[in-house]
């Protein structure tokens, strides 16, 4: 009886993982995850560290690679990559592909955010009840927005008429939809390829957030920076189903308690600040001029994007949702984070 308990016993203390049930007894998986910006953009590091979180709470058993920039595949295609299992976890701008994903385009109208962490908060705790059917061919992690972006260019637009005749890269196609609205062209170009339509005359005016418009070069060919919290995109981190019912339950486990609110703040919050630095950074740089609007200018804006609120609520009920219902608890999520402007 002694040799038996006092073997067991030592099977317990040199196989700890066996009598825990540990992840170690988890089948080793490596995820891909692909991120279209560029390495030194501070959603690269974040969703490294992420990942390192990932890999040591699953003892291992998940490990996952970062590939920026592009690598794996377009911008515009990486819902579908992670949908077709090309990369097991993808950064995705839900805009670039118009009128897909209509319920999370209400984050996309102009004037909606005033503040990139409190509106990431709001809008993942909003979305992730609409994903699993508007985003049903994969799993939503989390959704969030950048720091607001803002218009900027080669000429000075201070009134929605002065958009007319404009070439635009718009940052999304809500705003897409605005440029035409206020009688500009639509230039389509993504993030990595913007600087080279405005340095080429493709394009005149570029919606971006402020950060960024250094990180990818924009400063050098855009003289006119509007002051407002015209717009943020929505962003989305989604993974393949085939990746993910595949883990064990353990590991499927590790993989939610990555995808919370907490975590989406801490992925996206040093954005957030890059972005809000950038506004700074801008208002101090000479040669460039960054002009607020006033009140009375700004009340005519919101009033002429109007049209763009009713499209929305038009495309939500042909997707058969309830537009009223749900733009209410968007508003409802703002105010309760206080995120709106």
């Amino acid at each position: 009886m002694r040799k038996t308990l006092l073997a067991l016993l030592l099977t317990a203390a040199v196989t700890p993982g066996l009598a825990q049930g540990a992840p170690a007894q988890d089948k080793t998986v490596n995820w891909k995850v692909s991120l279209w910006v560029p390495p030194a953009h501070p959603l690269v590091l974040a969703t490294k560290a992420w990942a390192e979180d990932i890999e040591k709470a699953s003892g291992g058993s998940i490990k996952m690679a970062v590939f920026p920039s592009e690598q794996l595949g377009k911008a515009f295609d990486h819902y579908d990559m992670a949908r077709d299992g090309i990369a097991d976890v993808t950064y995705v701008n839900p805009g670039y592909q118009p009128g897909r994903f209509p319920i999370v385009s209400a984050g996309q109208l102009p004037f909606v955010f005033k503040d990139g962490k409190k509106g990431t908060l709001a809008l993942n705790e909003w979305y992730q009840k609409y994903a699993a059917t508007e985003m049903k061919d994969t799993k939503l992690c989390f959704a969030f927005i950048h720091d607001p972006g803002a218009l900027h260019g080669k000429k000075k637009v201070v009134m929605p008429a002065d958009m007319k005749g404009l070439k635009v890269r718009p940052a999304q196609s809500t705003i897409g939809e605005m440029v035409k609205l206020f009688g500009g062209t639509n230039v389509q170009a993504s993030a990595p390829e913007a600087r080279d339509a405005l340095e080429r005359g493709v394009a005149d005016e570029i919606t971006f957030p402020w950060g960024s418009v250094f990180l990818f070069g924009i400063d050098k060919v855009v003289k006119y920076h509007m002051d407002v919290p015209l717009y943020s995109t929505v962003f989305t981190y989604n993974i393949g189903l085939k990746a993910y019912n595949a883990l064990s339950p353990g590991q499927k486990k590790i993989i939610d308690d990555h995808c919370t609110p907490e975590w989406a703040s801490k992925v996206t919050d040093p954005w957030t600040e890059f972005e809000a630095n950038g506004r700074t950074k801008m208002k101090a740089l000479e040669g460039h001029e960054v002009y607020p609007l006033t009140p009375e200018q700004l009340a005519e804006w919101k009033k002429a994007t109007q049209p763009l609120n009713q499209s929305w609520a038009e495309a939500v009920k042909k997707a058969g949702g309830d537009a009223a219902a749900i733009d209410g608890e968007l508003k409802a999520a703002l105010k309760k984070y206080d995120a709106g402007l």
